[in-house]
């Protein structure tokens, strides 16, 4: 009886946490959904939503972010296997964890000198002989910078699940005459399935509401829900709008979480 006293006084913080910082601003976004521009109660902003404008605008925000998720679980499975091979994989996995710990507005301008016309990445290009190209303000950029600011995000789940997975496995498939590659397809992968669910996690719904670097990188040649969101608030002022925009993308990240959950195996 006192153990459950105990764990429900624990358990007060945690609620209240809950409650002030997710349930509440969440409630808030979707009571101002319901006004127009004008401050009146309306499905304005709804119908609205469901226009080409906006249903593009939510179609191009998916590809952009299915793109940088793919292409960062490309490059971050590989080398988190090749991590957990290493001697000092921890201090591997350091380094390349300890560039998330910088400002992502510093990395941003950084990629802009990077980038730019003067930058270290023309002066490539002009030495190898293919010379200057404009690669700021292009899908390319903010694709390329998107996915180094991600990657460390996704090595980490995945790395511990590979790190987690029991060596003898591996090594029963391969007595049993499996070659290297149906191993990996047959036992490594789907055994570390939940960690990539949980990377795809990390990077698919931050992705999907970029703004800062739509901006800074792309030039707004690239406009996501996350862009619209901004622009909404802090632009034209038409919070319920903005807010709407905020609701569907609320939805969509639950059911993307929903989707990419781990299941309980049955025993």
């Amino acid at each position: 009886m006192e153990n459950r006293v105990t764990k429900n006084l624990y358990f007060i913080p945690y609620a209240l946490w809950i409650a002030l910082f997710v349930i509440a601003p969440i409630l808030l976004v979707l009571y101002y959904s319901f006004f127009n521009i004008e401050g009146a109660l309306s499905l304005e902003n709804y119908q609205k939503f469901f226009t080409p404008v906006y249903l593009k605008m939510t179609l191009s925000s998916f590809w952009y972010a299915f793109l940088i998720t793919a292409i960062t679980l490309l490059i971050a499975y590989p080398t988190a296997l090749l991590l957990t091979k290493t001697r000092h994989k921890y201090l591997w996995l350091l380094l390349l964890i300890v560039p998330s710990w910088i400002n992502l507005l510093l990395k941003a301008y950084a990629f802009l000198g990077i980038f730019g016309t003067y930058g270290m990445a023309n002066s490539f290009l002009e030495v190898i002989g293919i010379g200057s190209q404009q690669i700021l303000f292009t899908d390319f950029s903010f694709v390329f910078v998107s996915v180094y600011i991600f990657i460390p995000f996704m090595i980490l789940p995945i790395f511990n699940a590979l790190n987690e997975l029991n060596p003898t496995l591996t090594d029963a498939a391969n007595d049993l005459g499996a070659s290297r590659l149906t191993t990996f397809w047959r036992v490594t992968l789907p055994l570390t399935l939940d960690g990539v669910k949980v990377g795809c996690q990390i990077v698919f719904i931050p992705a999907l509401s970029l703004f800062m670097l739509t901006r800074l990188i792309a030039g707004n040649r690239v406009i996501t829900l996350g862009t619209a969101i901004e622009q909404h608030f802090l632009v034209t002022q038409d919070w319920g709008m903005g807010s709407t925009i905020a609701v569907f993308l609320i939805i969509i990240m639950f059911l993307f979480m929903k989707l990419t959950g781990s299941r309980k195996r049955g025993i």
